[in-house]
């Protein structure tokens, strides 16, 4: 009989020869930045081309109901870090994610016997603190670089062509505009996430397993997948941005600059977003099969956990609104697709699970698949309950929030089952609310219809009870307050 001290100590490859439960099995997470919920093949988009990410879908579980509650690059990581909510981890908009918080995932995972990598993008303040990490490779393109910070992508890509310029493509982090990429595909930063990742897996040899975070930086703007890639989706049949009448507000430019947040662009530059948008998942995508194919190589992806998410979407002209930070699918949906080894998970894979989850899920999952209990208190669930059949006591709903965002009509919060959305709108009061399951685009708001009252107060209530713990400034005599002003951190973010 295999011991438990055995299995802990015994090389993954070994492991494979056992018909034991993997106790610690490796954890390969997989992220790209700002992609949408909808753009994969395993959503039934048929413009997506997605196969590695269907892959994974059809080996162990798609979640259908996944959020991010403050779908913004940093309070989203600090989701992820700390497994806890907006209020809780304190970041209620986008700001620097805390230089430590009491109880975090890399120091988490190493404390359960992991080697911890983290290679691509972290976005953690400053660059080098990487929260425990043992090993980064970072890829921060997106951020400034100063005397005292370049990043490992950077280095490497001036040790390779020192005479050019890694921003020679001429998009900006967040434009609108799309185009190919103009230098060797080799060079860009998604072709270097996946290298990076490949070498690792090749030459670990450790008798630890390894707990590898892989962090795409990509199909965040700038939309500039290779050619071969852009050139593919030039004559797809690519989905028409969803326009709800109650969009007409966001018509008119906010700007003319390439990086704005809402205006109509019309429908063909829309469609050249888009074109360089798919572009970059089906990139992604590419890279992430040669990670799984070296996975394979050396045996250990029946040892290994597999979890793809991202840590918002975007909304690329949806509602006439551009970037991320809102409560609507395009922006605050995401995936979320799971593949466990054999014994951690059921037989039937190919799940298409409907209950909500959220980002602070992931740190939970990842302890749960380790066998070690949280340390302190977190407010995610182990999302392998679910698969394993165990959803009695799941959450009903998700909570979603951001605060004052691009401008101050941008301040939101919001509850979410999947089925149905409530929207409060905190500067003026304003409610929307809208049926999922009938209308996905959310292009109908059923706030106005005397039919949806009831539902409409069923929510509103739901959120009141949400907020009112946060005391005064959320509700007031029983009803929900406005906050014409910021509140962009709650009294638990971490200080200093």
């Amino acid at each position: 009989m295999i011991s438990r001290r055995d299995i802990l100590t015994a090389p993954a490859a070994a492991l494979l020869q056992t018909q034991v439960r993997p106790l610690r099995p490796n954890i390969l997470f997989l992220m790209s930045d700002q992609h949408r919920g909808d753009c994969m093949g395993n959503a039934g988009n048929a413009a997506a081309i997605t196969p590695n990410l269907d892959r994974l879908a059809r080996e162990g579980a798609r979640f259908t109901s996944a959020y991010s509650s403050t779908p913004s690059c940093t309070p989203a990581r600090a989701c992820l870090l700390t497994g806890l909510s907006p209020w809780n981890h304190g970041m209620l908009g986008y700001s620097k994610v805390a230089q430590r918080y009491p109880y975090e995932m890399p120091r988490a995972m190493a404390d359960a016997g992991y080697h911890t990598c983290a290679i691509g993008k972290l976005h953690y303040t400053p660059q080098r603190n990487t929260h425990g990490y043992h090993t980064a490779l970072l890829d921060e393109s997106g951020r400034s670089e100063s005397i005292d910070f370049r990043s490992d992508y950077r280095s490497w890509f001036y040790s390779q062509a020192p005479n050019l310029n890694p921003d020679e493509t001429g998009i900006g982090w967040n434009d609108y505009p799309a185009k190919p990429y103009v230098l060797p595909e080799r060079l860009h930063p998604t072709t270097w996430t996946a290298d990076c990742a490949v070498n690792f897996l090749k030459t670990y040899a450790s008798h630890q397993p390894f707990f590898l975070k892989v962090s795409f930086a990509r199909p965040h703007s700038p939309y500039d997948p290779p050619s071969r890639w852009f050139n593919k989706f030039a004559d797809r049949d690519l989905p028409q941005a969803h326009l709800g009448k109650w969009a007409s507000r966001w018509e008119q430019k906010s700007s003319q600059d390439p990086s704005l947040w809402h205006g109509d662009l019309g429908a063909k530059q829309v469609r050249e977003s888009r074109q360089g948008y798919y572009g970059s998942v089906s990139f992604v995508d590419e890279q992430i099969g040669r990670v799984l194919e070296t996975l394979e190589q050396r045996g250990l992806m029946e040892n290994t956990l597999i979890v793809y998410t991202s840590d918002h979407g975007d909304m690329t002209g949806d509602h006439n609104l551009w970037r991320k930070s809102y409560a609507y699918e395009g922006s605050a949906k995401i995936p979320m697709l799971i593949r466990w080894p054999k014994g951690l998970g059921p037989e039937n894979r190919g799940q298409v699970r409907p209950e909500p989850v959220e980002l602070r899920d992931i740190f939970a999952t990842f302890l749960d698949a380790a066998g070690v209990e949280p340390s302190r208190k977190i407010d995610g669930e182990s999302m392998l309950r679910l698969v394993n059949g165990k959803s009695a006591g799941w959450r009903e709903f998700i909570d979603l929030e951001h605060d004052v965002c691009y401008g101050p009509d941008n301040h939101w919060s919001a509850l979410t089952d999947g089925k149905v959305k409530y929207i409060f709108h905190a500067r003026d009061g304003q409610e929307q609310l809208f049926d999922l399951k009938r209308d996905p685009g959310e292009l109908h708001d059923l706030s106005g219809e005397l039919p949806s009252t009831e539902l409409l107060r069923l929510w509103r209530e739901r959120m009141i009870s949400h907020l009112a713990p946060r005391g005064e400034g959320w509700t007031a005599a029983g009803k929900l307050a406005f906050r014409p002003k910021s509140i962009l951190h709650s009294p638990n973010y971490p200080k200093g």
